[in-house]
């Protein structure tokens, strides 16, 4: 079998051809990154995206391993006669689920490291002491100053951020062993850390103040996933014959203030299994998150449309965690646009990056409100029928049988029953779970709709009330006086208004009235 070069996206087998090699090359950001002066680096990007490859490739260039990269740019743009010590720290592989097997694998870590080296034993009692110990008697022994390239830094307390306690006892831990990096600069020669979340850089890398953060750096931009250039000149032959439109509508869409790209994980299986499939989603159920939107009452539908500062995409602490910044670094939500004011200060406006993610999201959610996860499916092919067909006395009938399928528990444990916003989320997590195109929260000239929704030849437009707060009749009228409607004649499309009621009483559908624009 042909070996295959290090760190370069690619995959090993795909159906139509299991002994091909598909080689996506990600090596010239490894010059760029020297180019930049050395140094030490930080990467954020969500899990398989491709940061573990190219913290390998970096690995085997700064090992001079020159037979792993032909072909490749960095072939004939390297130092191959220079070859550097290279400490490799990974967290990678399994849960540490306490401190004890963290300091277990902290120390199986060095361990492995010494071995590789021929250093026998480390006589400092401690791990900091040891990790330190192992840098300066590596640059030492070789007379070339060391490489540190730690991966997934921040596993260990990702693994356990429901339980606050612990997560903020691992990370303490980790700070120790990540301050030895300050203290041994005089024996680095270039570092590199990677991790999903970007967590305050004052508490876990407190000291590295030349930490050259490049996660929203549109130079490395692209530097982990699939530009729609790679995608379709390395996968040509794979694409044949395929809806090139809605690959990328699934797939594509992850930006950070550079060109999108595919997620690796998602492609390369899709091009295996020739079927669309919430691959990327379904390794890894994001239950935590889940709870944190549930229990912060968190109005899902304004996830469509987030406007956030930096201050909160920049980072998050472990005991101080904002849903935003947590659903952007997982890879949820993505930055569609980004501004910057007169005195320099950015705001981000963060979108779902693909149907794989929205529908997933929000099908997730639903299962959380519901005990009949079967009845709730069931619903969603009745649902798609009854927009394709317009028949808005079955959408009534759905919703009305999903809002009361919801046990009463979770009503008391969330006191939403009479919030207008709570029955809009619901709609809008059924119809994104659907596929459906759907708009929260849509400004006009007149105001902003509560929902609008697009298939085919129809837009229909919702407007929602509560009873108590509001009054009968209050949803449809206000659809009437404000004229939303206005805003799609022209566009050849069908326009319905539907005007949906809730009782705070009953905790369901009232009233639910449709009427066709003419």
């Amino acid at each position: 079998m042909k070996k295959l070069p290090v760190g370069i996206q690619s995959f090993e087998k795909i159906r139509e051809q299991p002994d091909q090699f598909y080689y996506v090359d990600k090596t010239p950001f490894v010059k760029k990154l020297l180019e930049q002066g050395g140094g030490y680096f930080f990467l954020s990007r969500p899990r398989r995206f491709g940061k573990s490859l190219f913290v390998d490739t970096l690995r085997q260039a700064f090992l001079a391993k020159k037979e792993y990269f032909q072909g490749l740019y960095l072939e004939n743009n390297w130092d191959w006669n220079t070859a550097y010590p290279v400490i490799h720290v990974s967290f990678g592989s399994g849960v540490m689920g306490s401190l004890e097997e963290l300091e277990l694998t902290q120390m199986e870590i060095l361990g492995r490291n010494c071995r590789l080296y021929g250093i026998e034993h480390l006589d400092s009692p401690t791990i900091r002491g040891k990790f330190f110990e192992l840098i300066k008697r590596l640059h030492e022994k070789h007379g070339q100053k060391v490489v540190v390239l730690i991966d997934e830094y921040d596993k260990p307390f990702l693994d356990n951020i429901a339980n606050t306690s612990l997560a903020v006892e691992m990370s303490v831990k980790l700070i120790s062993l990540y301050s030895v990096l300050k203290d041994a600069d005089v024996h680095l020669k270039f570092v590199f850390i990677t991790g999903v979340s970007k967590f305050s850089r004052a508490s876990l890398f407190s000291g590295l103040n030349h930490l050259n953060d490049i996660t929203l750096d549109a130079r490395f931009s692209t530097l982990c996933g699939y530009t729609q250039k790679e995608l379709e000149t390395v996968f040509a032959d794979q694409l044949e014959g395929l809806d090139k439109g809605r690959i990328r509508q699934w797939y594509n869409g992850y930006s950070w203030l550079g060109e999108k790209v595919y997620n690796p994980f998602d492609i390369l299986l899709y091009f295996s299994e020739r079927q669309f499939r919430s691959f990327w989603f379904e390794t890894g159920t994001p239950r935590f998150l889940i709870e944190l939107l549930m229990g912060n009452h968190y109005p899902i539908a304004r996830l469509e449309n987030l406007v956030i500062g930096e201050e909160i995409i920049d980072s998050f602490d472990v005991d101080r965690i904002l849903v935003e910044a947590l659903l952007f670094q997982t890879g949820y939500l993505t930055i569609e646009r980004m501004d910057e004011n007169m005195v320099g200060r950015r705001t981000y406006q963060l979108a779902y990056p693909n149907m794989e993610v929205k529908s997933s999201l929000n099908r997730w959610i639903l299962n959380e409100l519901v005990e009949d996860v079967e009845a709730k499916s069931a619903n969603e092919t009745r649902l798609i029928r009854a927009i394709q067909t317009k028949s808005f006395n079955d959408l009534r009938d759905i919703f009305h049988s999903f809002f009361a399928s919801i046990p009463h528990d979770w009503y008391r444990k969330n006191e939403l029953s009479g919030y207008e916003g709570y029955y809009a989320s619901i709609f809008y997590c059924y119809f994104a779970a659907c596929g459906f195109e759907i708009r929260a929260e849509d400004a006009t000239n007149h105001g902003r709709m509560d929902l609008s929704l697009f298939y085919e030849d129809i837009c229909c437009i919702f407007e929602f009330k509560v009873l108590e707060n509001a009054g009968e009749g209050s949803a449809m009228a206000q659809l009437k006086d404000r004229k939303y409607h206005e805003k799609y004649q022209g566009s050849r499309k069908e326009i319905y208004l539907v005007a949906v009621e809730f009782s705070k009483k009953d905790r369901n559908i009232e009233n639910f009235e449709v009427e066709k624009v003419s």
